[in-house]
C-alpha cells in the first residue's frame, strides 16, 4: 500500500485487558489485505466458523474481529487424529480516516471472511478533465 489505509498489529498472542470468562486458545486468524482504486480488502482464514459465530464490531476506527469454532465431532464420533483445535479467533485494526466507515461490508465463505473498506470518495484517485475553453 501507498499510503497506510490500515496499521497491522505485529502477530502475536493475544493479550486481553481482562480475565477471559472461557478457557480455551485463542488464535489470530491470517489475513491478506489489498487495495484497490476504490477499497481495500481484508480476507481473514476462519476454517470452521460458521458465519453466525463471527463478530466484527467498529468503534472510534478499531476494527475488531471475533469468531468461534466449536467441536465439529458428532456424539457417536470419536477421534483417530486431531490437529485442528477448536477455540476463538480475535485480531484488530486501526482504520484512518481514510475508509469509509458507514460503508463497510462483510461477507463469509469456505472459512475466509471477506472484509470490503470502501475508500472515502476524497482519498480515490481521479483524473481531472481538462476542457477546452
Amino acid at each position: 500500500m501507498a499510503d497506510k489505509e490500515l496499521q497491522v498489529r505485529e502477530k502475536q498472542q493475544v493479550q486481553a485487558e481482562a480475565e477471559q470468562t472461557k478457557p480455551g486458545p485463542v488464535f489470530v486468524p491470517a489475513v491478506d489485505i489489498f487495495e484497490s482504486e476504490n477499497e481495500i480488502t481484508l480476507l481473514a482464514d476462519l476454517p470452521g466458523v460458521a458465519s453466525d459465530s463471527i463478530s466484527i464490531d467498529l468503534t472510534e476506527g478499531q476494527l475488531t474481529i471475533s469468531a468461534e469454532v466449536e467441536d465439529q465431532t458428532a456424539d457417536n464420533e470419536r477421534f483417530l487424529l486431531k490437529e485442528y483445535e477448536t477455540g476463538r479467533f480475535h485480531r484488530e485494526f486501526s482504520l484512518s480516516d481514510r475508509i469509509d466507515q458507514s460503508k463497510i461490508s462483510a461477507t463469509m465463505k469456505d472459512g475466509v471472511l471477506r472484509l470490503v473498506l470502501p475508500k472515502v470518495e476524497k482519498a480515490r484517485p481521479r483524473k481531472i478533465e481538462v476542457k477546452a475553453g
